[in-house]
């Protein structure tokens, strides 16, 4: 039995989304990073800890992200997708203690708003290089 041909939709429908997908990708990682800084720097209780290497921890996951996501690069927004989970799980730890409620609900909206955006961005970006190459014509 022959495989069914995948259509693939067509550029005028794909570009947009491209687009929007990631600019939404690039607000929320750069809003995820501003978020752990303010709250590194201007409300966590870190105990004499010095708030540098802690912001360096919390940041070098996305910083070693961050050229690739700035040059549109869909494996760099693939990977996004996996070390974003470490925020969200963070997130999550945070909005169950009552002091940092408030920062772990925020993390978590922008780390599931990173996932979502930056999945779809790889998704729709696969598919616009494909019919860009000129496969999934009917």
């Amino acid at each position: 039995m022959a495989k069914k041909p995948k259509i693939l939709p067509p550029l005028e429908w794909l570009a947009p989304r491209v687009r929007i997908s990631r600019a939404l990708s690039l607000a929320t990682f750069f809003g995820l990073i501003a978020l752990l800084s303010l709250n590194t720097l201007l409300v966590a209780d870190l105990h004499g800890a010095r708030s540098w290497v802690i912001l360096g921890v919390e940041l070098v996951p996305l910083l070693i992200l961050l050229p690739g996501m700035l040059l549109g690069s869909a494996r760099a927004h693939a990977w996004t997708c996996f070390v974003v989970n470490l925020y969200f799980i963070s997130g999550v730890q945070a909005a169950f203690v009552p002091d940092r409620a408030l920062f772990g609900w925020l993390e978590v909206l922008l780390s599931l708003s990173l996932f979502i955006s930056a999945l779809l961005y790889v998704r729709w970006r696969f598919q616009y290089d494909r019919k860009l190459a000129g496969e999934g014509s009917a």
